[in-house]
């Protein structure tokens, strides 16, 4: 096996990075972005639009919503709505609330 095969981890679960959700908000949430990534597989666009439009309609408006993979970000959000988790690997979400 090649040493970058090695040092890569991959993982097909969840992976919650940081939240600031209440619990019941979260584990939707998770799932939401969970079945929104594999619907869009290859298209984070898609997957991003579907995760904010479902969070508007569930949760009230004004949720913003990123799906790619490495970058970095600092947001201003409203107090207990931010999600950050990573999906299929190294598939980021970062999920915030902020109106």
């Amino acid at each position: 096996m090649a040493l970058e095969a090695q040092r890569k981890i991959i993982h097909s679960y969840p992976l919650v990075r940081h939240c600031e959700l209440p619990e019941d908000l979260k584990n939707d949430a998770v799932e939401l972005c969970v079945s929104a990534c594999d619907k869009n597989s290859g298209d984070n666009e898609g997957a991003a639009r579907l995760i904010k439009e479902t969070l508007d309609k569930k949760f009230g408006a004004a949720w913003h919503v990123v799906v790619g993979e490495s970058f970095g970000f600092e947001v201003s959000h409203e107090q207990n709505n931010l999600l950050y988790m990573f999906y299929s690997g190294s598939l980021a979400v970062c999920a915030w609330k902020c109106s």
